[in-house]
């Protein structure tokens, strides 16, 4: 993949996101009586501007892509004339101020919610959470585990696919309580194993409880059996056909499509003797793979398929689907316990349970929404509205520069009966202007670390 690949699906992400959060913003402005003087796409100097609107608001694309504003008439910033003062921001009640102030995260869960509600009502494919051989001496081992069986609950909580099982098992370890898994085995029986996962390590994991207690995703062991062929593929070019079983690639004997794959993936650009099964023929055949850049590493393809790929699809995938009103609760659920999950592990960074090593900068942003894009439609959309929970949380956060911050200040208001001093309100920034600068210090350090150890 090029930097574009990168690059492109990172800035409409981050457009569509930074628009929805601003138009919450200007909709409850405008439906409270504020006039809006500029809606912008960005910071700093304006690069494009079109005035629309009977107050001629100045819809504007600035040149520091990395957020956006709304910027409103206020008394604070410049004189109004006395027949607009009624018009002002600084002169709304506090319940309209909180209103305007929330109403940008809020629009950034509601976005959330609706990518959610189009994927479940529409269907969306998604890994059963079906289980291999649990790794030898590991919790799961002991605790009676077996290679195919499917999970179907934890604590009596439905588990529908292995993303889900993921989730689950991550929430009960920061919590860390001991869960019972119910599974169906191979013989269709119903069993109960039990899990404790109060001394798992979170950080240790990488997030991913159910491998550090040595359960993994079931992956059947398929034939390297070849399906349909890419007209322009080293495979195709060599003289390989559909039907043709891979037995031997250079000294190395081929078992399954997973040894097929992993050993061109190792293989691009060189030369590969191949041996193949043709009903009763063996056949012998000399391929390049193509090279191609996957998360900048150079890999091997000679455009080939599985063949039978429908029912291995079928042993290994669901399509998770739901009526319009269940798809609607589905998605307000899912986007409550993200948003849950994000503010407990925030909370556990600041306690020092949980390392700050988890913080994401744009950097990883961006490499996760070039993968989901060439994932598909459906992982680019989940991705857009985990990021859209995730800035929603990030903003209500009571920092000052934050929604949140302002939030706060208008809660002293109501406690009080009357607004912050205008000396506590410019600490406040500069504290809040401090704090933001370390987080993404933190965030891009991260990032630099991750694109090292790659």
């Amino acid at each position: 993949m090029s930097l574009l690949d990168y690059v492109l699906p990172f800035l409409l992400a981050l457009g569509i996101l930074i628009v929805v959060h601003e138009f919450g913003h200007y909709l409850v402005a405008r439906l409270c009586g504020v006039k809006v003087l500029r809606f912008s796409l960005g910071f700093g100097k304006p690069l494009w501007v079109r005035r629309f609107g009977t107050d001629q608001t100045e819809w504007a694309l600035s040149a520091f892509p990395l957020g956006g504003y709304v910027k409103m008439l206020d008394e604070r910033e410049a004189p109004v004339a006395a027949n607009e003062q009624h018009r002002a921001f600084n002169r709304q009640t506090v319940w309209r101020r909180i209103a305007i102030v929330v109403a940008g995260p809020l629009a950034n869960f509601v976005l959330a919610i609706g990518l959610y509600w189009g994927l479940y009502s529409t269907g969306v494919e998604e890994l059963r959470p079906r289980l291999a051989e649990p790794v030898a001496e590991s919790q799961g081992a002991h605790a009676g585990f077996q290679a195919g069986e499917l999970v179907r609950s934890i604590d009596g909580r439905p588990v529908e696919t292995w993303q889900d099982f993921r989730w689950r098992l991550l929430n009960d370890a920061l919590e860390h309580r001991t869960v019972t898994v119910e599974t169906i085995n191979a013989r269709d029986e119903i069993v109960f194993r039990t899990l404790d996962l109060a001394a798992v390590d979170v950080d240790q994991a990488q997030n991913d409880v159910a491998a550090q207690v040595g359960l993994q995703l079931f992956r059947p062991k398929l034939p390297a059996v070849l399906g349909q062929l890419a007209p322009d593929g080293a495979a195709q070019a060599a003289g390989l056909a559909s039907g043709d079983r891979i037995v031997r690639i250079g000294a190395r004997q081929i078992d399954s499509w997973s040894d097929l794959v992993a050993t061109v993936r190792d293989a691009a650009g060189q030369r590969l003797e191949v041996e193949a099964l043709r009903g009763d023929r063996v056949i012998v055949v000399h391929l390049v793979p193509k090279a191609v850049e996957e998360r900048g590493q150079q890999i091997g393809r000679i455009g080939v398929a599985m063949a039978n790929a429908d029912a291995q699809r079928d042993l290994m995938f669901v399509t998770v689907r739901y009526g319009v009103l269940d798809a609607l609760a589905k998605g307000a659920a899912q986007t409550w316990d993200t948003a849950a999950m994000s503010l407990s592990v925030l909370g556990r960074m600041i306690v020092g349970e949980v390392s700050v090593k988890n913080l994401s900068g744009p950097v990883t942003i961006a490499d996760f929404a070039g993968q989901s894009a060439r994932m598909g439609w459906a992982h680019y959309v989940k991705f857009l509205a985990l990021i859209s929970i995730s800035l929603g949380v990030l903003n209500l956060l009571p920092v000052p520069v934050l929604d949140g911050g302002h939030l706060l200040y208008y809660v002293i208001e109501i406690i009080k009966g009357g607004p912050v001093s205008e000396r506590i309100m410019e600490i406040g920034q500069q504290i809040g202007m401090a704090l933001l600068a370390a987080l993404m210090a933190f965030a891009f350090y991260n990032d630099i670390n991750r694109l090292v150890a790659s």
